[in-house]
């Protein structure tokens, strides 16, 4: 017999407490162990090089780190757009496992091809939670202040992997530069029973297995089955070209994607020339707090104004775009300060402070504009970020590239004041959204679906076409 309660699928808004803190918890350890195997062979450098008979300045030896890199750039185009069609738990589950057996194989590897190709390998399933956990977020955190917390949290611990991980590769080559893989396959062991754990809580693939397990019992099929049309994408319809093109539709046709994509790319981007430069790890970590802290704060701001009724609430871009509105006029700030105070006359550490005001503003850019497109592209994140984070990835691969001459060329002073002003220019991105973001989206493709979905409770308007 068929109960009433048993025709309804669960809801994962509906998930306990428990269960919910469990999903962010593990979305949480995935990014964490992520960031930390990019930077893994930095500390391991030297130890690389005298086992493999290269000289220590040798450029084959950037490949572990750039190969990892640019894993980040193809694996979100395939997890964020899968995790659309399966569903979360699965593409979480595979890759994380895929990561942690790359990543001992690396610490096996007996030559440096083989570590370069396991790199790469690693580097493609460690990309998967920059597509993947902002949608695993959406599914089950419906209070827009809650998921933002959530992916505040995120995006503190995405800062700090990437800084711990020379420090300890560091320490532990030592003995061997592969210790450095294994302490990182040991991190990522702690968290794998979380992940290994967690539910499904993509709506329309815990619909599409009701609905079979409705045809299982006897019960009618075609309306549950309808029901698939009425939340996100249809895991029935949506063709394998629809699902991997996605992310690519999404970054042509939304105005909003794009350019938020292009200035977190180059903010990525000049993250990983800092890191460069010298040791960022006490500015950054001091630059997190201060900016998780400025969320809190706004946060509750944006709350009790809710509450108050005021008007310009009801205005999306409010809720998260003020804080990179902050942070956008950090970056140039910062890279002056960095470029003209680097002279042998002025004390190393004045132009190491600068990190601190790049810190604050590259968190609270990222913050905020994850955020945003999370809140904008809802059933469509996982595409949206998916798209992000690769572009964000190429910006990383390849403008240190060319920063390497232009600094040779130009000197420290100019050099980052070429790049201040590209900050300048891009620092308006968010105040274009807060003042025509509305508008934008509500001619864009994707946006209006969502905005359509939003107006009837659910997701796309039932028979809108699906690309």
């Amino acid at each position: 017999m068929i109960t009433d309660s048993s025709r309804e699928y669960r809801d994962p808004t509906n998930f306990s407490p428990i269960r919910k803190i469990h999903i962010v918890l593990a979305g949480i350890l995935f990014i964490f162990n992520s960031a930390f195997g990019s930077s893994l062979p930095s500390g391991a450098h030297d130890a690389i090089a005298d086992d493999f008979h290269l000289a220590h300045d040798d450029t084959k030896l950037v490949l572990p780190n750039s190969l990892y890199l640019a894993g980040f750039a193809i694996g979100p185009l395939i997890f964020g757009p899968l995790s659309e069609h399966v569903g979360r738990k699965p593409v979480l589950i595979g890759t994380f496992s895929g990561y942690l057996i790359f990543t001992m194989a690396c610490a096996l590897s007996p030559n440096l091809p083989a570590l370069l190709v396991f790199r790469l390998l690693a580097g493609l399933n460690a990309a998967s939670p920059n597509a993947v956990i902002g949608g695993l977020y959406a599914d089950i955190l419906d209070d827009p202040n809650t998921r933002g917390i959530a992916m505040a949290l995120f995006m503190v611990v995405t800062a700090f992997g990437p800084q711990l991980a020379p420090l300890v590769s560091g320490f532990v080559s030592e003995i061997s530069w592969r210790w450095a893989f294994w302490v990182g396959l040991a991190a990522g062991g702690v968290g794998y029973p979380l992940i290994l754990f967690i539910p499904e809580t993509y709506v329309p693939v815990l619909k599409k297995r009701h609905a079979q397990k409705m045809a299982r019992l006897g019960n009618e099929t075609h309306t549950t089955h309808q029901n698939l049309h009425t939340q996100g994408t249809n895991p029935d319809t949506d063709s394998i070209l629809n699902i991997f093109m996605r992310p690519f539709k999404m970054i042509v046709t939304e105005p909003i994607l794009l350019f938020a994509s292009l200035f977190m790319g180059f903010t990525y981007a000049l993250f990983y020339l800092y890191f460069q430069a010298y040791p960022l790890i006490f500015q950054v970590s001091v630059g997190a707090l201060i900016s998780f802290s400025l969320f809190l704060l706004y946060g509750s701001w944006h709350s009790k104004a809710v509450q108050r009724g005021k008007e310009w609430v009801t205005q999306e871009e409010y809720r998260r775009l003020p804080l990179a509105a902050l942070g956008a006029p950090l970056l140039p700030i910062a890279l002056f300060w960095l470029g003209w105070s680097s002279k042998a006359s002025i004390h190393p550490v004045v132009p190491m402070m600068s990190g601190l005001l790049f810190g604050i503003g590259y968190i609270l850019i990222f913050m905020a504009m994850i955020n945003y497109l999370t809140d904008a592209y809802k059933q469509y994140s996982a595409s949206a970020q998916a798209a992000a984070s690769t572009l964000r990835s190429c910006f990383a691969v390849c403008l240190p590239l060319a920063t390497n001459s232009m600094y040779g060329n130009l000197g420290i002073n100019w050099a980052s004041s070429v790049l201040a002003f590209v900050a300048i220019v891009l620092a308006v991105i968010p105040f274009v959204f807060i003042r025509y973001g509305q508008w934008i989206r509500s001619h864009s493709p994707f946006s209006q679906r969502v905005m359509k979905g939003q107006l009837a409770g659910d997701g796309p308007a039932e028979g809108e076409p699906v690309l």
